[in-house]
C-alpha cells in the first residue's frame, strides 16, 4: 500500500457538495482507502478563468499503481460532469495526483510530484494541513515553498461559512 495525496478543486456548480461526493466516491473504489481530508479552501483561479475555486487535499492509502489511480480519478471527474473544452477551463471537478509515496515519475501523461505543486497555495496549504512535515521528492520540505506563493489569494472556508454559503458558495 502506498500513501498518495490528491488535490481536489472545483469552480462550477455546488463545489463543496461535489467535492464531498467525489471523496465518498474515492472511498468506494477498490484499492483506495481515504485516510484524511484537509479543510476546504477558497482560491482565485491561477492561470485560468472563471469564478473562484473551492479546494482541498485528500490523503489516501492505495494499492493502485499511479497510472491506474490517475485513470480512476479521471473517471470520477467525468462522473461529476467534468469536460475539457479548452486548457484550464472552469470545471465541476478536478482531481490531481499531487504525491504518490516517494515516487518521481516524469512521463508525457503523468508527472509526480505534480509539476506545479510548489507553485500553488491552493495545493500547498491544504497539503501542509494534513502533513506539516511532508517532503516533496527531489524538491524538499513542502513548507519551504509557502513564502513563494504567499501573494496568491486563498482563505479557509469555515464550517459556519460552508453552511451560510449555500448557492453562493463561489464568492470569496
Amino acid at each position: 500500500m502506498t500513501i498518495a495525496y490528491l488535490g481536489l478543486g472545483a469552480n462550477l456548480g455546488e463545489t463543496l457538495q461535489t467535492m464531498q461526493h467525489a471523496i465518498a466516491s474515492l472511498a468506494q473504489r477498490t484499492g483506495i482507502a481515504v485516510r484524511a481530508r484537509s479543510g476546504f479552501y477558497r482560491s482565485a483561479p491561477v492561470q485560468a478563468d472563471g469564478p473562484p475555486y473551492a479546494n482541498c487535499v485528500v490523503c489516501v492509502e492505495t494499492s493502485l499503481e499511479p497510472r491506474v489511480l490517475l485513470r480512476t480519478t479521471a473517471n470520477i471527474e467525468t462522473q461529476f460532469g467534468r469536460t475539457r473544452p479548452y486548457p484550464n477551463a472552469p470545471r465541476t471537478l478536478d482531481i490531481d495526483l499531487l504525491l504518490y509515496g516517494d515516487a518521481c515519475i516524469d512521463e508525457a501523461d503523468l508527472t509526480v510530484p505534480h509539476p506545479r505543486l510548489t507553485e500553488r497555495a491552493f495545493a500547498l496549504a491544504p497539503l501542509l494541513e494534513l502533513a506539516p512535515d511532508i517532503e516533496i521528492p527531489r524538491r524538499g520540505r513542502a513548507a519551504e515553498f509557502l513564502a513563494s506563493v504567499a501573494a496568491q489569494q486563498i482563505s479557509r472556508i469555515t464550517e459556519t461559512g460552508m453552511k451560510a454559503q449555500g448557492k453562493s458558495e463561489n464568492a470569496f
